[in-house]
C-alpha cells in the first residue's frame, strides 16, 4: 500500500476569458491568481490570441457553441462556487455564455457569484470590442453581475464618462450601478489625479467605499485587472462578503505589482510570486 494522499478539495472557480501566448494576461494570470488564492481554477476560453509583451497580433474566437459547452461541462461535473469573465471577443459569445450561466446557476438570482471583468480596451486605452458587444455587456451581463470591475477607459467606453478626478469617478460608479450590478468597483489605477496613491472606489448602490494604495513607479503592470478580478472571484468562492473579497484583492494586487517583473520588450506582468512559498529554495531534508 502507498503512502495516503492528504489533499482536501479546495473552493473550484472558473474564468470566461481569452489566452494569452506571452502569459502575461487572460487566462494564464487568472490561473496563477486562482493558485495564489487558494482555489482551483477551471476555464472556458473565448478566444486564441498571437501575443507577447508588445502586444497583439492576432485573436482566434472560438465558436460560441463551444464557449458555452465548457462552462456547462465544468459546472454540471466539477461544480463551481464562483465564476469571472474576461475578454468575451464578440456578442454571439457572450450571448452563449449568457444562456450557459442561467443553465447552470451562475450570476442573476442563481447561487454562484459573477465577476465581471469588462475587458473592452487595451494597456493603452484603444476599444477592442465592436459597439454591439459593449452593448451586450451592458444589457445582458451587467444585471447578473454580483460585482463588475472596469477601470477608467473601460468607463469612458461603456458609459461614455470620461474620469478624470474622484468626483467622475463617484459619478461614474453611480451610472454603472444603475445598469444592474450588485456591487461596481471603478478601478483608479488609471487616474491622474492621483500621483501619490491608487484608490479604487466600491459602490453597492447605497454606500461608497474607497480602497487606497500605493503607486508603483513601473510599466510591468500587464494582466493587472484579470488578477484582481480572479482575486475577488477567489474571496466570493471562498465566502466572503463583497466588500471582503474585494479588500482582499486589493492586498493582492497592491503586491503583486510590487513584485512585477520585466518581461521581454514591452510590459512585463505583475507577479502572484509573493504569495506563494518559496518551497523550492528550501533545503531537501
Amino acid at each position: 500500500m502507498g503512502e495516503p494522499t492528504v489533499g482536501v478539495t479546495p473552493p473550484r472557480v472558473i474564468t470566461i476569458a481569452g489566452t494569452d501566448s506571452g502569459g502575461g494576461a487572460g487566462i494564464p494570470a487568472d490561473l496563477r491568481a486562482f493558485a495564489a488564492c487558494g482555489v482551483h481554477g477551471c476555464v472556458a476560453v473565448t478566444a486564441v490570441t498571437v501575443q507577447n509583451s508588445v502586444g497583439v497580433t492576432g485573436v482566434h474566437a472560438i465558436p460560441p457553441e463551444v464557449v458555452a459547452a465548457q462552462i456547462e461541462t465544468v459546472a454540471t461535473d466539477i461544480g463551481l462556487d464562483a465564476a469571472k469573465t474576461g475578454m468575451l471577443a464578440s456578442r454571439p459569445i457572450i450571448e452563449a455564455i449568457v444562456g450557459a450561466c442561467d443553465r447552470v446557476g451562475i450570476g442573476g438570482s442563481g447561487p454562484i457569484p459573477f465577476v465581471i471583468d469588462p475587458v473592452a480596451a487595451s494597456m493603452h486605452g484603444d476599444q477592442l470590442l465592436a459597439d454591439e458587444a459593449l452593448e451586450a455587456y451592458r444589457r445582458l451581463l451587467f444585471p447578473r453581475a454580483t460585482v463588475i470591475t472596469p477601470n477608467l477607459d473601460e468607463v469612458r467606453l461603456l458609459i461614455d464618462i470620461d474620469v478624470h478626478d474622484r468626483t467622475a469617478q463617484y459619478e461614474a460608479a453611480k451610472v454603472l450601478h444603475g445598469l444592474g450590478p450588485q456591487y461596481v468597483l471603478v478601478k483608479g489605477g488609471h487616474l491622474s489625479e492621483d500621483t501619490d496613491g491608487c484608490v479604487d472606489l466600491l459602490y453597492d448602490g447605497h454606500t461608497f467605499t474607497e480602497l487606497p494604495g500605493p503607486r508603483f513607479d513601473t510599466g510591468n503592470t500587464h494582466g493587472g485587472g484579470d488578477s484582481m478580478a480572479a482575486a475577488i472571484t477567489s474571496g466570493l468562492a471562498r465566502g466572503l462578503a463583497v466588500p471582503d473579497a474585494v479588500a482582499l484583492a486589493k492586498r493582492y494586487i497592491v503586491e503583486a505589482v510590487r513584485n512585477s517583473y520585466p518581461l521581454g520588450a514591452g510590459h512585463g506582468p505583475v507577479s502572484p510570486l509573493w504569495a506563494i512559498r518559496h518551497w523550492w529554495e528550501e533545503p531537501t531534508p
